[in-house]
């Protein structure tokens, strides 16, 4: 799998957060309800400093098998601090630095889950920092997504 090796600035991420573990038998269901919840409740409608539509699916906090999932949109400065509250959201920092971008399209569950499961049988030296998904349009079976794995 090709990837390409990219310096990314600092992106500010507002969403929804869970903890969970590629082990755990309900991961899929943690990770898929961050993301239907966050569009069932309208949150990412509700945001309004987002930089762009893109969605992002962020790994990090990392503490042996666990990390925390962070399904949300980026933003431009810190969003209202009501909005936050009541929805209970989290403002998560996606790190500048060094970066492995993965440029993948297909079905959005299952070509992510296929790259991912070569992403981490690759010698990457990773920093595990802050890994995440940018869903570049909502098109379900034809999706473009950029993956971005942390290098040290």
């Amino acid at each position: 799998m090709e990837y390409e090796i990219v310096n990314l600035k600092e992106k500010i991420l507002v969403g929804l957060s869970a903890t969970t573990s590629n082990s755990s038998e309900d991961m899929g269901k943690v990770i898929g309800g961050l993301w239907e919840n966050f569009y069932k409740n309208g949150i990412n409608e509700k945001l309004k400093n987002r930089v762009n539509d893109f969605s992002i699916g962020l790994y990090s906090d990392y503490v042996g098998e666990n990390y925390l999932v962070t399904v949300g949109n980026e933003v431009s400065s810190e969003e209202d601090d009501e909005l936050i509250k009541n929805y209970n959201l989290t403002k998560k920092i996606i790190p500048a630095g060094k970066y492995a971008r993965f440029s993948i399209r297909g079905n959005m569950v299952t070509a992510v889950a296929e790259a991912w499961q070569q992403i981490w049988e690759m010698n990457l030296d990773r920093s595990f920092v802050a890994d995440f998904e940018e869903y570049k349009n909502a098109e379900i079976d034809d999706a473009e997504i950029d993956i971005y794995v942390s290098l040290k």
